[in-house]
């Protein structure tokens, strides 16, 4: 249990692991669910950080729970559910945390570290196919779930993956041809960065493979009309104290500026490497989308930090208390595909934010709204979790924040599209209300964030903050 006088009302989200519920009759607190408004939300998160006196090393390390929310015309309903991975389980059999994880080494002799397999926390994202549900996570296969009831069904292949070939959390939808594009960081001195096409229903069509120098972390990637971008932060991971469990994963990052930021671009039809390159060093987690512009040159925006202290800020999450400045921007890169040569990269936004996303229908497209969680007015980063959600547009360089008062946090905004026009319509958020200690869902109008959401409801629970979340229309 996470206890200190420092800690911010945030804290209390994550205090106790949370409580799971069964299908459940939202409440509304104010407002009107819209009539068009038809769907369910998916989130995934880290649920767990702690089992008796034991506590996670890192914010990654949480076991992941769903949230699904249902709109229908009778109203909405939700349902909270852990998923139920193999470590999972045999860490509730033995009630304390015994797997190494991304922040943590395995508990009891070093060699433990060498027998047990990293925890597949699968608590990062989600993505809804036509017959199930998959929980992703970074470093292994996504685990499928029932789309109605959150049934854990077990590890998925995708009808390809290998035995070592992780699937990551952050696959992109093609909205022209429906496939689904993916990659996967398999370890090593030197590493392999694998690709993945799928078709619509998840089954996997085509890979190819990169050879990557050391093991860096990659996290996210850029799909950009006809090509994937790669940009590989000089971050690499020290093995040996790892192997040895001196060090978990985490802690044995090293940041090398010296390398700076390569840069590897991929054609989206056959999966082969068309260009690389090398630009100035920074660290990114998240791209909010790419396109490429009447040119022919790829344009790509995404979160930039000027180095890896965003990782040690969001180890000191699981404590509850944080103290490292980490402030990410909105930066956009264009890039010459065929050269991997830099043309511009700037900053656009000030703003210190995370959680870049657009409309699903502009995924590799030009477009014009990035919606994205930002700190209110004020805030220093470091200091709190993101406390509004905002729309930056692309073309006044203007960004309309909300302002949902003090010591509330809302998780990554969802944009559901209308059907008049796709890069507006309703922004769903997961809030969690310090000042209540209980969690609701707030639906806004995306184009007009400066008003009160159009609906709030509560939840039965309180909902630790989550990473990713994805609609699913009806």
């Amino acid at each position: 249990m996470i206890t200190s006088s420092k800690q911010k009302a945030w804290s209390k989200a994550i205090a106790t692991p949370a409580t799971e519920f069964d299908s459940t009759f939202l409440s509304i607190i104010e407002g009107e669910i819209p009539t068009d408004l038809r769907g369910t939300l998916y989130r995934n998160g880290p649920a767990r950080l702690s089992r008796g006196q034991q506590q996670v090393g890192h914010w990654f390390d949480g076991d992941g729970a769903i949230l699904k929310v249902d709109f229908t015309d009778s109203g909405a309903t939700g349902m909270y559910r852990y998923v139920q991975t193999q470590g999972y389980s045999n860490e509730q059999k033995e009630d304390a945390f015994i797997y190494p994880n991304y922040g943590m080494t395995a508990a009891g002799a070093f060699w433990n570290n060498w027998f047990k397999p990293l925890k597949n926390a699968a608590n990062t994202s989600v993505l809804a196919l036509p017959d199930r549900l998959l929980a992703l996570w970074e470093g292994g296969k996504p685990h499928a779930l029932d789309l109605n009831t959150l049934a854990t069904i077990g590890t998925d292949t995708l009808s390809g993956l290998e035995k070592k070939q992780p699937f990551s959390a952050h696959p992109k939808v093609d909205p022209v041809t429906g496939k689904i594009f993916n990659h996967g960081v398999s370890g090593g001195a030197n590493s392999t960065l694998n690709l993945y096409r799928c078709d619509s229903t998840g089954k996997l069509e085509q890979q190819n493979s990169h050879t990557l120098s050391g093991l860096p972390l990659i996290h996210d990637f850029c799909f950009a009309g006809e090509y994937l971008v790669f940009l590989v932060s000089p971050v690499r991971a020290n093995l040996m104290p790892v192997a040895l469990g001196q060090k978990s994963y985490s802690d044995s990052l090293e940041w090398k500026p010296e390398l700076g930021t390569e840069i590897l671009i991929f054609a989206k039809d056959d999966l082969s490497l068309v260009s690389q390159g090398k630009t100035d060093p920074w660290f990114q987690w998240h791209f909010a989308n790419g396109y490429v512009n009447n040119e022919g040159n790829i344009v790509t925006e995404f979160t930039r930090f000027e180095n890896l202290d965003t990782n040690q800020y969001l180890k000191e999450v699981a404590s509850g208390y944080t103290e490292t400045p980490s402030k990410g921007t909105l930066w956009s890169l264009t890039i010459h595909p065929q050269t991997a040569e830099v043309i511009n990269n700037k900053q656009i936004s000030d703003a210190a934010g995370e959680f870049p996303l657009v409309a699903p229908s502009k995924i590799g497209q030009d477009w014009r709204y990035t919606y994205l969680n930002v700190h209110r007015y004020g805030v220093k980063p470091g200091q709190e979790l993101f406390n509004a959600i905002a729309c930056f547009d692309r073309y006044t360089g203007n960004m309309a924040i909300t302002d949902m008062g003090d010591n509330c946090y809302p998780s990554e905004p969802i944009l559901v599209s209308r059907q008049d026009d796709s890069e507006h319509g309703w922004l769903i958020t997961v809030v969690f209300d310090g000042n209540t200690d209980r969690s609701e869902v707030r639906i806004y109008q995306s184009d007009r964030l400066f008003e009160l959401p159009v609906c709030r409801l509560a939840l039965p629970s309180v909902i630790p903050h989550s990473f990713h979340g994805t609609w699913r229309q009806k």
